[in-house]
Parts: C-alpha cells; sequence; structure tokens
C-alpha cells in the first residue's frame, strides 16, 4: 500500500484522471502537464536525492529531510498552477493542481514540527477531487477503504502513528474540499 499509493504516484495519477474525465483528450495534455510539473519532477528530485544520499528513502521518512523537499515541490506547484491558468486550462484542472498547493500550505508546516503523513493527506485529498468529478457515493466508499488501507499500511511499518495518519487524512481532505468550495 505504502509503495503503490505514494504521494508521487497519487499526485502524477490525479491530474490525468480529472483531465481526462472532465475534458477528454485535451484535458489528458492539461493533466500530462499538471502530472509533470507536480508529480513527475519532484519523483525524480527524490530519486536523485537517494541517490546521492541527501534523503534515507523515497518515503522521505526522516522529518528533518522534508523542509527543503516542500519548498522544491510548492515552487513546481506554483509553476505548475501558473502555467494552467495563463495557458487557458479547464477550471477543473486549475482547481485539481491548486488542491495540491493547499494539502502543502497545510501539511507542510505541520511536518515542521511533527511528522503528518504526506501519504494519508494526498490520498484523502485525491478522493475528494475524484467525488468532485465522478459518481461520488463509489469514490467514498472506494476511496475510504484505500485511504484506510494506506493509512494501516503506514502505522504497520512503523512509519507514522495512528494520530499521524488520521490528522494527514484530516489535513488533505480539509484542504481540498475548501479549495473546491472556492474554486470548483
Amino acid at each position: 500500500m505504502t509503495e503503490v499509493f505514494a504521494p508521487a504516484h497519487l499526485v502524477i495519477g490525479l491530474p490525468l484522471a480529472v483531465g481526462g474525465v472532465s475534458s477528454g483528450w485535451s484535458g489528458l495534455g492539461w493533466g500530462a502537464l499538471a502530472a509533470a510539473l507536480c508529480g513527475g519532477v519532484p519523483a525524480g528530485v527524490i530519486a536523485l536525492g537517494v541517490k546521492s544520499g541527501r534523503f534515507g528513502n523515497r518515503h522521505i521518512t526522516t522529518r528533518s529531510e522534508r523542509p527543503k523537499l516542500v519548498a522544491v515541490i510548492v515552487a513546481l506547484v506554483v509553476a505548475a498552477l501558473v502555467l494552467l491558468a495563463v495557458l487557458g486550462a479547464p477550471s477543473v484542472m486549475v482547481a485539481c493542481v491548486a488542491i495540491m498547493l493547499a494539502t502543502l500550505a497545510v501539511v507542510g508546516p505541520i511536518t515542521l514540527v511533527w511528522k503528518i503523513s504526506f501519504h494519508t493527506a494526498v490520498a484523502a485529498g485525491s478522493v475528494v477531487m475524484l467525488a468532485a468529478v465522478l459518481p461520488a457515493v463509489p469514490v467514498w466508499v472506494v476511496g475510504g477503504l484505500v485511504v484506510a488501507a494506506i493509512g494501516w499500511s503506514r502505522v504497520t511499518i512503523n512509519d507514522h502513528t495512528v494520530g499521524q495518519v488520521v490528522a494527514g487524512s484530516v489535513a488533505g481532505a480539509a484542504a481540498t474540499a475548501a479549495t473546491l468550495a472556492v474554486l470548483f
């Protein structure tokens, strides 16, 4: 669960799914732009950081390694948001990237003092976003089960406490819901 539903994988997949569902082939193009900047490039930065020894592992389980990475990711998400807005992307795609920034704005500062779960924050936010563009009830049911399984896996492998995964889920879902209420 931790590997398959890693934040980078969700951040790459979410804009592709939202773009494809909401705008067809052109939406996939917008989604690819967002996925590359918000997920692909950060995944590359993480892989290089692990290879060079700057990061202990690709999940950045050591909290002290997170601040610089979060700053880089924020810059990339802002760049994606600006590009989408300037190039005239559909509002749902702008909202999809804005939720990533909102989630980082909530979870990023928390991780400086407490190891909140980015895994569950991104997963719960993804569920909220998908429920806005797909039939909500099945998304809530399946998504809720997936978020719970991710949280269970993070606790089972001793990367987080129950409180950290619950807090991540609440933070990601709340940041996404608030952003969608304003933008979509």
